[in-house]
């Protein structure tokens, strides 16, 4: 399966957030703290499109962006169908009909 990878600081609580709701859902992931890791937080910005907040979030090639991102993509239902298109979750399984 893809990996959800999230660029973090120690002390921030959208950090904690998003690692949260990873781990409500029971999506593992891949934290990296560019806290005093330069060469990390270079590689961050560079993914992220000169983005220097953090989290930032990949779901598998897919850059969410930050906590604020995730969590209206979680709201609107679009994160899920996100997770399992990216490869990270698998679909739910289908209710059969009885005949």
């Amino acid at each position: 399966m893809a990996p959800v990878e999230i660029y973090t600081t120690r002390y921030c609580s959208y950090c904690q957030s998003a690692k949260a709701l990873f781990n409500r859902k029971g999506i593992a992931f891949t934290e990296t703290d560019v806290s005093g890791d330069p060469q990390a937080r270079r590689s961050m910005i560079e993914r992220s499109n000169g983005r220097m907040t953090v989290p930032q979030i990949f779901v598998g090639a897919t850059h969410v962006g930050g906590f604020d991102e995730l969590s209206v993509l979680d709201r609107a239902g679009r994160l899920d169908p996100l997770l399992v298109a990216e490869g990270v979750a698998r679909p739910p399984a289908q209710q059969g009909s009885s005949a």
